[in-house]
């Protein structure tokens, strides 16, 4: 049998995704606390591959992973073409527009400055709505932007609210739900379906249970 070649991302939702596979059995092999990035499975044939999170869906749909565990908003930002198979029962939040709080912002206004690293998931929500906004790119401290008057509003994923809360500002709109999902290469899938479907029975079966 050849090696079915799995992507996690690397922080808490690795952590989730190595949780979860410990529980059904597979993945007894990973240490997350080293600074290794691949390890064997040799029991179950299984390849991990530990990457940024925002790798995984790349890896993926290149073909080098055959299944990858992402969040929503990685795939819905990288629009790339690969199969969404399953989704997973942990991790949830929500992309969302935020700005500061009890602040007036003009939503009809001829263009609405908008703060985030996401930026085809905002350009997408807002062309949707008919508003034209300009995208400001930021890669960390996103939450900066409005109060220091960079921008009108935020896009970014919320769990708790917490840190918005410490910066002053609150959520104005949830875009969309995020969720992990288990997502597989195209081709990757129909050579390995056995396999991965295994694993996602396994899954399924555990939280039935």
């Amino acid at each position: 049998m050849d090696y079915l070649t799995v992507a996690f991302a690397k922080g808490r939702l690795g952590e989730q995704s190595a949780e979860l596979f410990n529980k059904i059995g597979i993945g007894h092999c990973l240490d997350l606390k080293s600074r290794k990035l691949v390890f064997i499975d040799e029991e179950n044939k299984i390849k991990f591959m530990l990457l940024k999170n925002s790798d995984v869906v790349t890896y993926v749909d290149n073909g080098v992973a055959d299944i990858g565990i992402v969040g929503m908003d990685m795939l819905k930002e990288s629009r790339s073409d690969v199969y969404q198979l399953y989704n997973l029962p942990f991790g949830y939040c929500n992309m969302s527009i935020a700005g500061m709080k009890g602040a007036e912002v003009d939503r009809n206004k001829s263009i609405l400055r908008v703060a985030t690293k996401f930026t085809n998931s905002a350009k997408e929500y807002f062309e949707s709505r008919g508003q034209k906004i300009e995208i400001i790119k930021l890669n960390g401290s996103v939450e900066l932007a409005p109060v220091l008057g960079l921008s009108d509003v935020i896009v970014d994923i919320v769990e708790t609210g917490n840190t918005l809360r410490a910066n002053g500002l609150e959520v104005m709109e949830e875009m969309f739900e995020i969720n992990p999902l288990i997502i597989a290469n195209r081709i990757g899938y129909k050579f390995k379906m056995k396999q991965i479907d295994g694993i996602i029975e396994k899954i399924r079966n555990l939280e039935e249970a």
